[in-house]
């Protein structure tokens, strides 16, 4: 059972941050054609973040095509006093990440495509760890599978029919 919770897009103002662009060569009998591949992550720094990946023969076409792409794909990602409810992990392809919650004063300790999720999510404190493949677009897709899997307390509590003392103790 998935709880992803998906997200309007017209009544939030998103922030779109670029994590990687790639030229792309198609070798034809005519020569060969250039064309760009961007991955782009949008957040609102409010626990609301999608990722896209966009193509096209410019790089600015890419990444606005990245940006669509993105905002169609919203998740709603909950946020316990800046960092993450409890460590999860999460899997794409052959990437496989770890995020864990860490105290205050930490920042973002995570590595280049997982921390722009991260840090467009709105965490500030957060230990994150990328243990399978380094591809960006991979890396981007498990960290997003592991904020979705997140659950807040007050959500565990009422789906367990218990007293939130019982599963959280803050």
């Amino acid at each position: 059972m998935s709880t992803v919770k998906r997200v309007k897009t017209s009544e939030i103002e998103l922030k779109d941050r670029l994590v990687s662009i790639r030229r792309v060569t198609k070798v034809t009998k005519g020569g060969r054609t250039f064309s760009f591949s961007a991955i782009v992550v949008v957040g609102n720094k409010e626990g609301i973040v999608g990722c896209g990946l966009g193509k096209a023969k410019e790089v600015n076409m890419a990444i606005q095509k990245g940006i669509e792409d993105a905002k169609k794909h919203l998740i709603q990602v909950p946020i316990l006093k800046g960092t993450v409810p409890h460590t999860q992990e999460g899997k794409y392809s052959g990437a496989l990440v770890l995020v864990k919650p860490a105290s205050p004063g930490t920042g973002v300790i995570a590595g280049g495509a997982m921390r722009a999720v991260l840090e467009s999510v709105g965490l500030k404190n957060v230990l994150a760890k990328s243990k399978g493949s380094p591809n960006p677009h991979s890396v981007v897709k498990a960290t997003i599978d592991a904020l979705s899997k997140m659950k807040d307390p007050y959500t565990v509590a009422q789906l367990r029919g218990v007293e939130l003392s019982k599963v959280f103790n803050g």
